[in-house]
């Protein structure tokens, strides 16, 4: 799942990216308010993070805007400001949920993984599709009771196919979600993944519609 990241401390800012990347997730990290402002219009994110006290504008005035112009990604706001007051404006004026800093990393990646299922309409932690189930906290994948290793690309692409059963997925859609700026993508790196996944969970797992893109196979 691709997640902006606004930060504005360097120190957290590396620690979260690094952190959250080995989790799976794909994240762009921006440290000024008003480059993070723009950049929800540049990516399909699936949550953001967003510090309140920013350089050029304040992470307040940012949810303020991104409600007021329809964006409606999940927002945690991850902040110093701790005051109740300060919890019920930021919940007031369109975040989803609210973390004080300090934080522990594991609860970070809990509580946007469980925005990421409400903004679904998931009601369980674990995904699952026909013989495959797979939880996004433990990162752990089974196929007809057996475990399953999967990379974390490979794991990243099977979270959003479970995420969207049902509907096709153009292949660069697939690549946005999959890849954040910093990295290269070579042309046929989604068919490749694809691939790996059909080897592990079945060759009609996924199933190709021809000049449009991917999809799961039919549900049984």
């Amino acid at each position: 799942m691709r997640v902006l990241l606004i930060e504005d401390d360097k120190l957290i800012g590396d620690g979260l990216k690094a952190g959250l990347t080995k989790l799976g997730f794909s994240i762009d990290w921006f440290s000024d308010g008003k480059t993070g402002l723009q950049a929800i219009d540049a990516a399909p994110y699936d949550a953001v993070i967003l510090d309140l006290s920013l350089p050029g504008i304040d992470g307040m005035d940012i949810l303020y805007q991104w409600r007021n112009s329809g964006h409606d990604e999940p927002v945690l706001i991850l902040t110093a400001r701790d005051a109740l007051s300060q919890k019920v404006a930021g919940l007031q004026n369109g975040a989803d949920d609210y973390l004080c800093k300090p934080f522990a990393l594991a609860e970070v990646a809990a509580r946007l993984q469980a925005l990421i299922r409400r903004r679904h309409g998931q009601l369980t932690p674990t995904l699952s599709y026909n013989h495959v189930v797979f939880d996004p906290a433990s990162m752990k994948v089974t196929s007809h009771g057996e475990p399953v290793i999967l990379t974390p690309k490979e794991l990243a692409i099977l979270e959003l196919f479970m995420h969207n059963a049902g509907r096709v997925l153009p292949r660069p859609l697939i690549e946005e979600k999959l890849y954040n700026w910093d990295e290269e993508v070579s042309s046929n790196a989604v068919e490749v993944h694809v691939h790996h996944l059909r080897r592990k969970l079945g060759n009609d797992f996924i199933r190709t519609v021809h000049g449009v893109g991917y999809t799961l196979g039919e549900a049984k």
